[in-house]
């Protein structure tokens, strides 16, 4: 949960690097949300059948927009990637394949352009 909270004290540092376990801890606490507002939406009949979602849904997941493309671009940098790269989110499949390897790889041991490695610095 330490994790889920410092993303979203960091929701707006586009900055320097995040740990592999930063970002997936926040994707695991996210999901777990998004699990929880959707079962609220269904109790309270806000639940949407054709779209997917609900009111709870939707403004939870307007509320983690941010932090979460801000976390994924300091995951790519710790990659050694730029930001940008979140665009490929756009390529049907194949973008969220090339995604999903390089959130789930292992960031550079050294210094990049974007900072130390976090995990020397004990974050």
């Amino acid at each position: 949960m330490d994790w889920y909270l410092k993303v979203l004290k960091q929701y707006t540092d586009f900055n320097g690097r995040a740990r592999r376990k930063e970002y997936w801890m926040f994707f695991l606490f996210n999901l777990i949300f998004t699990a929880i507002a959707s079962l609220i939406d269904i109790a309270a009949g806000t639940a949407n059948v054709e779209s997917g979602s609900g009111l709870f849904q939707g403004i939870y997941s307007l509320v983690v927009l941010i932090p979460g493309l801000a976390v994924g671009v300091r995951r790519l940098h710790d990659v050694g990637k730029s930001g940008w790269m979140l665009l490929l989110a756009f390529i049907p499949i194949i973008g969220a394949i090339w995604l999903l390897v390089l959130f789930a790889t292992n960031g550079k041991e050294a210094a990049n352009k974007w900072g130390q490695n976090p995990k020397e610095l004990g974050q």
